[in-house]
């Protein structure tokens, strides 16, 4: 049985770009957000090998230490012709300075070294809601489209590289509220996480 998300929530991420989206998302509901870094909580160890698992492990890590709902999201970028790589390694491709141009760098330099003329990729979120007696809530969304060279400074990640099927300009050309912003009335949005919240405002939100 679904639970109902109401008060105040942890949102388990230390990353700002991220968080930005979170609280953007979850405003119409009236909901009182505080992040896992301003909690000053450390990061847990991401050992899951799937976006799902280490969803899970970041939303019970933050559920745990506060005694608070926890929301978490994994997330990232596919490449058909990578096999599917970077995939749950994306923020690992950036290192530990966050260098996402040289994480971009690297997809392009390994599909030089494939060959590959294949561009196909797709964007994954999982968003996990966890109680702290243990019940979660669980919810995946994704857009499809394809890698590009580089465009714009908005957004963050891969943003720059990423095009989404049907239009021109990719998600770092966006604004924030054309990437994530969702139409409540049709119940629909573009970016892989805002497809994701929209799934899980439909069981677990009341607005």
């Amino acid at each position: 049985m679904r639970r109902r998300l109401t008060g105040k929530v942890v949102i388990a991420t230390h990353n700002a770009g991220k968080l930005a989206e979170m609280r953007d998302l979850l405003a119409p509901f009236g909901i009182e957000a505080v992040s896992a870094g301003e909690l000053g909580l450390p990061e847990p160890d991401e050992t899951g090998t799937m976006f799902s698992e280490n969803a899970a492990i970041k939303a019970h890590a933050a559920a745990q230490a506060t005694g608070l709902p926890a929301f978490a999201d994994d997330s990232g970028l596919c490449v058909d012709a990578l096999d599917g790589a970077p995939g749950i390694f994306s923020a690992r491709w950036a290192g530990p300075d966050k260098d996402f141009s040289g994480a971009m760098a690297r997809i392009f330099s390994e599909l030089a070294e494939r060959g590959a003329e294949n561009r196909r990729a797709h964007f994954v979120s999982a968003l996990m809601l966890a109680w702290p007696d243990g019940h979660t809530e669980l919810f995946e969304g994704r857009v499809f489209g394809e890698v590009v060279e580089p465009r714009g400074d908005a957004g963050f990640g891969y943003d720059p590289l990423f095009q989404p099927e049907g239009h021109t300009r990719t998600f770092g050309e966006m604004t924030a509220q054309e990437k994530h912003g969702v139409d409540w009335q049709k119940g629909t949005g573009l970016s892989h996480r805002a497809r994701a919240f929209v799934l899980l405002a439909r069981e677990c939100l009341v607005q």
